[in-house]
């Protein structure tokens, strides 16, 4: 039978997580890390070496004191140790957190995360620019309990194709609405907020409004942190020394659903409901596999009839479309599998699997993701790179009812390119003392939707109609992104850096032929990724 529960379901999570917070003495403190691409790679030598059997593709992570990497995170963010001869002003402005307290049984810092940018873009004569001002703050309660929140004001001005997908979604991309609704400067605000608790070493509890990244590539096409944070409540167990197991249910918004209900019974965001379960089996230390499924649900039916949260959500049993409930609008689900081989010491090839279970009279509704990624490449320490393929096949992820389609209001909660795509990623990084310079390169064969007609890369439309499956239908697009940064980092401990980075970008096809090329520089900071190059 469903239970409907209220929309301020993410409070009742948090509330539900304090009140089991008692602290119990154990092992040393949790450290959560806030999911960051840029950040986890300089982490690639200890994540993928077949010396350990570490779950290294559900993030963000939370790091306990048996972790094997615990002593090279911390010695990244504690780049000089010993700093008691330094002055209070260089300790904070170089090495610590603004606020730091730490004893036996609590700990807290806080900090101040500036982001400021600017930018030129030359093609279309435009200005950039960014103005942030941000926090975060975190800390332990004993041994078994962490808090972590940060927020960030924001206003803007975008190159040309991040301003056009604002103007289009009237979302600034994996953040928030714009309140400008997108003419003229962008003005949003987000927060991240998640508490966890671990009554044992193998079990922990996390709610509150974050993401969840499922994959060991750059790209996910199971479960990303592309689209902006929603309501969660997360659990993992860790089974033996070779299994975890995540099961996630989420509270997510759809803005673009309200116009194909004309009834009125509903708010302008029709809310609908996801549950995520993912087992990792590290079968060896150089060999893992991973098995996800994914649900979406209504919150309420076009009747206004309540679907509620169904108790089968909580079953762990996987593939299985027989879990979701009969109604008017069934659910969406999806399967898949992730997988990662050590091939060297330093060197793991990974790739995914997703199909779409949803009804269509298409033949087949799926992708995979094939990728090799390794550090300290031609022996050279911190030197680390990525090459990666991800291709998807068009209305995948969707189905005859675009309230359930695989979205978070109007962002993908997988590929940022929806579906309908193929796509070919590679990424260098190299970290020498605080300087950091990365360069990547995008290219891509996607169709769009030309005609009023939908080929399957839109995932806010129906697949009711569907043109065929034949990847790239549609209006044949060319898309090219490259991007260099250069980067001093002034403080890892928040990642506090002078950032330089130049990007070009171009999408065409028959019809368009937009070219971007964008310089900016500027005083960034905080772990998290801002995705630009779709």
């Amino acid at each position: 039978m469903a239970i409907p529960l209220p929309p301020s379901l993410h409070k009742v999570i948090l509330f539900a997580i304090v009140a089991l917070s008692t602290p119990i003495i154990g092992s040393a403190q949790l450290l959560y890390q806030p999911y960051s691409y840029q950040f986890y790679q300089k982490l690639n030598g200890d994540f993928y070496s077949p010396s350990n059997n570490l779950h290294t593709s559900l993030k963000p992570f939370v790091i306990n004191d048996s972790s094997a990497v615990r002593s090279t995170y911390l010695g990244i963010l504690d780049r000089e140790v010993d700093t008691s001869h330094k002055s209070w002003a260089y300790r904070k402005l170089f090495n610590e957190h603004l606020f730091d307290v730490k004893n036996n049984e609590f700990t807290f810092y806080f900090d101040y995360l500036p982001d400021l940018m600017i930018g030129k873009e030359f093609i279309a004569h435009n200005s950039t620019w960014l103005n942030t001002r941000g926090y975060q703050a975190g800390g332990t309660i004993g041994k078994r309990f962490f808090f972590y929140t940060s927020g960030f004001e924001n206003q803007g001005k975008f190159p040309t194709y991040l301003n056009q997908y604002v103007v289009k979604t009237g979302i600034v991309p994996g953040q928030a609405f714009d309140f400008n609704g997108g003419i003229g400067t962008k003005d949003w605000a987000y927060v991240t907020t998640l508490l966890g608790y671990a009554p044992t070493n193998g079990f922990m509890i996390e709610g509150g409004i974050d993401k969840t990244f499922i994959g060991d590539g750059y790209r996910s096409i199971l479960l990303s942190d592309f689209a902006q944070n929603y309501p969660l409540l997360r659990v993992k167990i860790n089974i033996g020394k070779r299994i975890q197991y995540m099961a996630m249910w989420a509270y997510l918004q759809d803005r673009f659903a309200q116009q194909f209900d004309p009834s009125g019974l509903h708010p302008p965001n029709r809310a609908k409901w996801a549950a995520f379960h993912y087992i990792d089996w590290n079968i060896t230390n150089r060999a893992s596999l991973g098995f996800f499924n994914g649900l979406v649900a209504p919150d309420a039916y076009d009747d206004g009839t309540r679907h509620g949260f169904d108790a089968n959500y909580v079953n762990p049993i996987f593939f299985s479309k027989s879990l979701a409930p009969s109604g008017p609008i069934p659910d969406n689900t999806l399967i898949g599998f992730n997988g990662k081989y050590k091939v060297l010491e330093k060197t793991t090839i990974y790739g995914q699997f997703i199909y779409d279970q949803s009804s269509s009279t298409v033949n087949t509704k799926d992708g995979f993701q094939l990728g090799v990624r390794g550090s300290d490449i031609f022996k050279i320490h911190s030197f680390n790179y990525l090459f990666e393929y991800n291709t998807v096949k068009p209305y995948t992820y969707s189905t005859q009812y675009p309230l359930v389609n695989y979205t978070e209001l109007e962002e993908p909660l997988a590929h940022p390119f929806g579906a309908n795509f193929k796509e070919i990623v590679g990424i260098l990084n190299y970290s020498i003392g605080r300087f950091d310079f990365q360069g990547q390169v995008n290219y891509a064969k996607y169709g769009l939707d030309v005609n009023n007609i939908n080929y399957g890369d839109n995932l806010l439309l129906a697949d009711n109609i569907p043109q065929g499956s034949d990847t790239g239908q549609g209006l044949s697009t060319t898309f090219k992104y490259a991007q260099g940064t250069i980067a001093f980092v002034i403080n890892p401990k928040y990642n506090l850096r002078i950032e330089a980075g130049a990007v070009l970008r171009q999408e065409s096809n028959s019809q368009t032929d937009n070219k971007t090329v964008l310089i900016s520089f500027g005083l960034r900071s905080s772990f998290r990724n801002l995705y630009t190059d779709f």
